[in-house]
């Protein structure tokens, strides 16, 4: 609950939006049934629900005798949400929805090298080319929500330490975009937001998942009773970087030797097979190898899934989860990485922690753009904002 709400008057603006978030019409009859509210009170709320621009009145129900009752209804596009998935050499941009549905996307790769300016600045030019495309500037912005590949802490949104992230340690990145469009900015890492885009949009009856992502590195997200686990300072996941029974003397680039990621990402895989005579320059190059029939290939990225299977066991046995969802560029090889996460798991996991675990590959390929609005769209319709600010602009996230 936000700080300045009296608990006498906790939530009611946003646990009445709740209620028609599902989708279903309703009349202010209904609500007062539903909620128990005192009639006059639920007219209040709805006038502000109204006046805000997040309910419409779509039209009357079947009337009963007498003035028929004006139906009432979610208005999903009253807010847009700018949001982005940016990995270290790819980004995936969009305009969502106040229900996370994509009403404008691009693609584009890029180099995160290139450092937060001139990244950053990339960000707003695309985010307003979508908005001035789809005719969307006129209307409000709930917020922007951004993943980035490495550590952030979340509370300011700044990186943290990042392996890959040279000269965006500590940089301000809501304080940058919030100076173009003056909304909030939620930031977060990348591997995070595509789990809370996985639990958003296609598992949200699961109530615990691992979200692993392999690719460049390797990390993972963690749902855990149903909300996102982040950790002290937003490390909680960084699966790569855990000593693996195979990684032996390995450099990795954290400093370290023996790593997951110097023995199991999509470089270490693509670096093993150039060693042995084959043309893989990048995860690309792995997961076409493989698409060949490339059996050298093949089995390489089915030891990578053995590898990460053997770390993901011990999660398991902490975590108890009953679903691990595998995606990334190099689980674009297809079933090789999932066959040997899985034969990994099983041999090393308690039956106990696995007679109720799936182990599926991700399905939602841009699950990280997707849980970047989520984790927007969470925020703007929570108590601490709606039932402050109904008409949604705070200047800033708590």
């Amino acid at each position: 609950m936000h700080p300045d709400v009296p608990a006498s008057h906790a939530a009611p603006l946003s646990e009445l939006l709740g209620l028609f978030r599902d989708g279903r019409p309703r009349t202010r009859a209904e609500l007062t049934a539903e909620t128990g509210l005192a009639r006059s009170t639920v007219r209040s709320r709805l006038d502000a629900l109204l006046d805000a621009g997040l309910i419409y009145d779509a039209g009357s129900g079947a009337s009963t005798g007498g003035r028929p009752a004006g139906r009432l209804v979610f208005n999903a596009q009253a807010r847009v949400v700018l949001a982005a998935d940016v990995g270290a050499t790819h980004a995936i941009l969009a305009v969502t929805d106040l229900t996370g549905a994509t009403l404008a996307t691009s693609r584009f790769t890029l180099d995160i090298n290139d450092g937060p300016d001139a990244v950053l600045s990339h960000l707003v030019e695309v985010w307003r080319g979508l908005l001035a495309q789809s005719d969307l500037e006129a209307v409000p912005l709930a917020g922007i929500g951004v993943g980035l590949p490495g550590p952030v802490e979340h509370s300011t949104g700044r990186p943290q330490n990042p392996p890959i992230m040279p000269g965006w340690d500590g940089y301000d990145v809501p304080g940058r975009l919030a100076a173009d469009f003056g909304v909030p900015v939620l930031v977060d890492n990348e591997v995070n937001l595509m789990a809370l885009g996985e639990h958003t949009m296609r598992f949200a009856d699961i109530e615990n998942l691992i979200l692993v992502k392999v690719a460049t590195g390797i990390g993972a997200g963690i749902i855990s009773n149903g909300r996102l686990h982040r950790g002290t300072v937003g490390a909680a996941g960084d699966l790569g970087h855990i000593l693996v029974p195979r990684g032996g003397e390995a450099p990795c680039r954290c400093g370290n030797k023996g790593c997951l990621e110097a023995v199991a990402s999509g470089a270490a895989v693509a670096a093993a097979l150039r060693e042995q005579g084959f043309d893989a320059r990048s995860n690309a190059d792995v997961v076409s190898l493989v698409r060949k029939g490339n059996v050298v290939a093949a089995q390489a990225v089915r030891q990578a899934g053995r590898d990460i299977g053997e770390v993901l066991a011990g999660c398991i046995s902490m975590l108890n989860p009953s679903l691990i969802v595998i995606g990334g560029s190099l689980a674009e090889a297809g079933e090789m990485l999932l066959a040997g996460a899985r034969e990994a798991i099983y041999a090393r996991s308690l039956p106990i922690a696995t007679q109720q675990l799936s182990i599926t590959a991700s399905r939602a390929g841009t699950a990280g753009v997707l849980g970047a609005a989520a984790m927007v769209v969470q925020y703007a319709l929570s108590p601490a904002v709606l039932d402050d600010e109904p008409a949604g602009s705070p200047s800033k996230p708590e």
